[in-house]
C-alpha cells in the first residue's frame, strides 16, 4: 500500500491518514483495482499500437503496388483528386467500414438510410404528438380564461347583491327605527291628550280605522258608478 502511494503521489506529499487494518485493507483493494485498471489501458494501447504498425504497413504495401504496377503515387496525385480521395477515406471513416470499396460503402449506406428514416418516422411523431398537447393547452388556456371571466362576472353580480341587501336592510332599520320613534310619541302624545280629557274616538288608532272604512266606502261608491 505505501509503495502504491508513493507511485500515485510522486514528489508529493501523501496525505495523512489513520493506518489500522480497516483503512489498510480498504488502500489494498484500490490499488489492486487501480493496478487492473493499468494493466487493461496498457493492453489497449499496445493494441492500437499494433493495429496503426499494421494499417502503417498495409498502406505501404499498397502503395508499392500502386507504384510497381502502374508507376501511380497519392504525391503525384492533382489538388483535385487529392480532394476526392481524401473525401473517399473520411466517408469510410464516418462510416465505420473496414475498406472504401463499394462492397462496404452500399451496406453502410443501407444502414446509414433506415436510421434516417427511423429517425424521421420518430420525429413525425413526436411533432403530431406535439401538436395535440398544443391543442389541449389552447383548448386548456382559453377555459382557464372563461372561468376567470364568470368569475370575475360572478364576483362583481354578489358584490353588486351585497351591497343592494346591505341598502335594503340599513332602510328597513332606519323605517324600524323611525316606528318606533313614531309609535312612542304617538303614544305620549295619546297619554297627554287623555289626560287632557280628549275624547277617545279622536285616538290615533280610531282615526286610523276611520281612515280605512271612509277608503272602502269610496271604493265602494266608485265600483257603483262603474256598474250604472
Amino acid at each position: 500500500v505505501a509503495a502504491w502511494l508513493k507511485k500515485i503521489f510522486g514528489d508529493h506529499p501523501i496525505p495523512q491518514y489513520e493506518v489500522n487494518p480497516r483503512t489498510t485493507e480498504i488502500l489494498y483493494h484500490l490499488s489492486e483495482r487501480n493496478r487492473v485498471r493499468d494493466r487493461d489501458v496498457y493492453l489497449v494501447t499496445e493494441d492500437l499500437k499494433q493495429k496503426a504498425s499494421e494499417y502503417e504497413s498495409e498502406a505501404k504495401y499498397l502503395q508499392d503496388l500502386l507504384m510497381e504496377s502502374v508507376n501511380f503515387s497519392p504525391a503525384n496525385l492533382s489538388s483535385t483528386s487529392s480532394r476526392y480521395l481524401n473525401a473517399l477515406v473520411d466517408s469510410a471513416v464516418a462510416l465505420e467500414t473496414k475498406d472504401t470499396s463499394l462492397a462496404s460503402f452500399i451496406p453502410a449506406v443501407n444502414d446509414l438510410t433506415s436510421d434516417l428514416f427511423r429517425t424521421k418516422s420518430k420525429s413525425e411523431e413526436i411533432k403530431i404528438e406535439l401538436e395535440k398537447l398544443e391543442k389541449n393547452l389552447t383548448a386548456t388556456l382559453v377555459l382557464e380564461k372563461c372561468l376567470q371571466e364568470d368569475l370575475k362576472k360572478a364576483e362583481l353580480h354578489l358584490s353588486t347583491e351585497r351591497a343592494k341587501v346591505d341598502h335594503r336592510r340599513q332602510n328597513m332599520d332606519f323605517l324600524k327605527a323611525k316606528s318606533e320613534e313614531f309609535r312612542f310619541r304617538i303614544k305620549a302624545a295619546e297619554e297627554k291628550l287623555s289626560a287632557r280629557g280628549m275624547d277617545a274616538s279622536l285616538s290615533h288608532q280610531s282615526l286610523v280605522a276611520l281612515s280605512e272604512d271612509s277608503i272602502e266606502a269610496e271604493l265602494t261608491r266608485r265600483v257603483d258608478m262603474m256598474e250604472l
